[in-house]
Formats: C-alpha cells, sequence, structure tokens
C-alpha cells in the first residue's frame, strides 16, 4: 500500500451544461479555479457514452460505445494531473431504462444533466506510469 495525508482545501458544487461533454466539464472547472487534485461524487444523465474497459492481460483500454439515452447512476473519480493537463480519471454506472447497468471508465458522454460535488486538495497530485500495472497512476 502506498498512501500520504492530504488536507482538503475548496468544495465546489456545479451543474453541466446540457449537450457539453461530461469529462471536459469537470476538467474545464479544474483550470477555470486551478484545481490540482481532487476527489468527485456526480449523478445525472448523458445522451451517449464511451466507456473504456482496462484489459489486464493486453494492458490496454478498450472503448465501448452506448448511442442511447442513459442515468448517470453513479460517478465517482479524482482530478490531477497527467503530463500538462488536468486530467479527470472518471469511473460511472449507467443504467438503460430496463434498470441494466453498464461500468467503467468514462472517456465521453454528451450531458443531459449532470451535478457533481468536488473537494480539493491542498497539494497537486501528478499521475506518473506504473511499471506493474502499465497506468498512470498516482505515485504515493
Amino acid at each position: 500500500m502506498h498512501y500520504r495525508e492530504v488536507s482538503t482545501a475548496r468544495e465546489f458544487v456545479t451543474r453541466f451544461e446540457t449537450g457539453a461533454d461530461w469529462r471536459e466539464e469537470l476538467e474545464s472547472l479544474a483550470d477555470a479555479e486551478g484545481i490540482d487534485a481532487a476527489f468527485f461524487f456526480g449523478l445525472g444523465a448523458v445522451q451517449d457514452a464511451e466507456v473504456w474497459f482496462y484489459d489486464q492481460t493486453d494492458t490496454e483500454y478498450y472503448p465501448v460505445e452506448f448511442d442511447e439515452p442513459l442515468e448517470v447512476a453513479a460517478c465517482v473519480g479524482n482530478i490531477s494531473w497527467l503530463g500538462d493537463e488536468r486530467f479527470a480519471h472518471t469511473h460511472a454506472v449507467l443504467s438503460r431504462a430496463d434498470g441494466e447497468t453498464l461500468a467503467g471508465h468514462l472517456n465521453a458522454g454528451t450531458v443531459f444533466a449532470g451535478e457533481v460535488y468536488v473537494k480539493t486538495f491542498e497539494a497537486p497530485l501528478e499521475r506518473a506510469f506504473d511499471d506493474t500495472t502499465e497506468l498512470d497512476l498516482w505515485p504515493l
């Protein structure tokens, strides 16, 4: 296990614009407010979605696209630096009208409605390549 203590700094609630991209809305907030590290929770609905699945054997992300309205039953993630950009690492549980759920790394989704709570950390976090998983993770 790797860990470090963090202190929280600021908190935000935000409502996303209909027609915008879910993850880009988070990254725009981070840029506008100078958020270098944060954790977020959200809910709402998207008009479509691109969910990524990370294949642990191939060490590759594979996209799955859904061109249909979906509820965002739960969205959780964090914001940190990835290279020279703020990155919103976003996971979501999405549901169809019949209650079937889909889940994974939400790469993109056209917002129908979205409400998100963001809690920022005082110290910045920057992702770095992890040799074991071949993912960009927090080097704690």
